[in-house]
């Protein structure tokens, strides 16, 4: 170094045009302290549960705009026998509406004889896998508030998410991915919050993928160097390690510059096997034919691949362009079970073939339910008082049902399960203790649960 150069000089110096992930050395400084120090300072590194987890990663297929419980999974008998009668509270309003049958049918599957709508018949076949929550229910009927309830535990933006969380009392097992991926289409407005890392370390944030189409050169952003090859930017990782050791020994622990080291670091090493893990050309055609076609279908398979590389959690959004939330004709229903029906069944049985699924817990729903009272002539309102989610998988009984809504479906009635006491059955699969799992910032301790939720512990094989 010059005498007449400061070190922030000559690190600049240095960075300059090496790209984003030459810069990335300047303050990674790989194996600088040592494997054991290096180990010791990894934000991501695999952690011990506070007791023995039944699951260790997750697979969270967020059906995006509320899903009826009364036309997939919870059928009502009731809604036939006094169609076109008025209930009242059934909609937001809590004004008159008339009650309007399924156009579905259900059918018993499997030995535990558990009813599913037609739109369901691949993930029907799966059902003894599958534990049914009919009791589920949440604080608003608004999309917004309730997205980021069932995300983050909180109604107002921006909390840490589900996935930050996890990765922040667990860490992840493998080092060359991020811990949290999200796969949704597009370029959602809301979903930034929804996947956020808040005031958790950058580490944990969730890294958003859009699977419109997937190109595994491309699929996450700036890990290419464009100036230098592989061989010279390891050369020049190595050229700066005295440099950074210097720099973290003066800084001393800072947990939000070691999350800016993990990540700038990580994306090194994603040069390789990022790509493979997202390149669906290595599956076989009958794979491939299994899962279906289209973006949700390729995020399920994505999903398997990174649970196989040992990703903390994915989360597949559906709906992103064309929601669940089908105010005006509940035959829409039907569109989005064709499009999420045989990826997701194709998605438990690979899981369960390969011997991952009782180590991985699969959760589906959305934020809230729909009324069994028609909006206008076919479609149905947001209902946050009871809606349906399943589990599969990663500890949970399967070929179960747990809690039931009133004759209606309006309603939760019996045992009923909030969003927290979801979030801190979750949080228990995984070997957490959800009243443990805190982070202290502006002066208080904070938990995905808040200071609610309890163990649903029916539901536990």
């Amino acid at each position: 170094m010059h005498p007449w150069m400061t070190r922030r000089q000559m690190l600049c110096r240095l960075g300059n045009g090496f790209g984003a992930l030459g810069l990335a050395s300047v303050l990674a400084g790989e194996g600088l302290l040592g494997s054991t120090a290096q180990a010791a300072s990894n934000p991501l590194a695999p952690k011990a549960p506070h007791f023995p987890p039944r699951a260790k990663r997750v697979i969270f297929l967020f059906m995006n705009g509320g899903p009826s419980q009364v036309d997939t999974f919870d059928p009502k008998p009731a809604l036939a026998k006094y169609a076109g009668q008025s209930k009242e509270g059934t909609t937001r309003q809590q004004a008159a509406g008339k009650l309007m049958p399924s156009p579905f049918r259900f059918q018993k599957y499997g030995p535990s004889g558990i009813e599913v709508s037609e739109l369901f018949p691949h993930i029907a076949r799966c059902i003894e896998d599958i534990c049914v929550i009919r009791s589920m229910h949440t604080n608003t009927p608004n999309h917004e508030p309730s997205l980021l309830m069932m995300n983050s535990g909180e109604t107002q933006p921006t909390r840490p998410s589900m996935g930050s969380w996890l990765c922040y009392g667990l860490g992840s097992e493998n080092q060359n991915l991020p811990g949290y991926i999200v796969l949704c289409p597009g370029k959602p407005v809301v979903g930034p919050q929804l996947w956020s890392n808040s005031f958790l370390p950058g580490i944990y944030q969730g890294t958003h993928i859009n699977n419109s189409r997937v190109d595994p050169r491309r699929v996450i952003e700036h890990t290419a160097n464009r100036y230098l090859p592989r061989g010279a930017q390891r050369r020049q990782l190595d050229l700066l390690q005295q440099m950074n050791a210097v720099h973290l020994h003066e800084r001393g622990q800072d947990d939000q510059l070691e999350a800016r080291i993990a990540s700038l670091e990580m994306a090194f090493r994603m040069q390789t096997e990022a790509q493979e893990a997202f390149d669906l050309d290595r599956e076989t055609t009958a794979t491939r034919r299994r899962y279906g076609e289209g973006p949700f279908a390729n995020a399920c398979l994505i999903a398997r691949r990174l649970a196989e590389r040992g990703v903390r959690m994915t989360q597949i959004y559906y709906g992103n362009d064309q929601p669940w939330d089908d105010h005006t004709d509940i035959l829409n229903h039907r569109n989005h079970a064709r499009q999420s029906d045989q990826p997701i069944a194709a998605l438990l049985n690979d899981l369960k073939s390969r011997g991952l699924l009782e180590e991985t817990l699969v959760i589906w729903g959305g934020e809230f339910g729909r009324t069994p009272a028609a909006q206008g002539s076919k479609g149905r309102d947001h209902n946050s008082k009871g809606f349906t989610m399943w589990l599969a998988g990663g500890g949970v009984k399967g070929g179960y049902v747990h809690g039931a809504t009133d004759e209606f479906g309006s309603a939760a009635v019996e045992k009923k399960v909030h969003v927290h006491d979801l979030h801190a059955t979750i949080l228990h699969l995984l070997g957490i203790d959800h009243e443990r799992l805190t982070f202290r910032y502006s002066g208080r301790d904070f938990r995905l649960t808040d200071v609610h939720g309890e163990v649903v512990r029916d539901i536990l094989a």
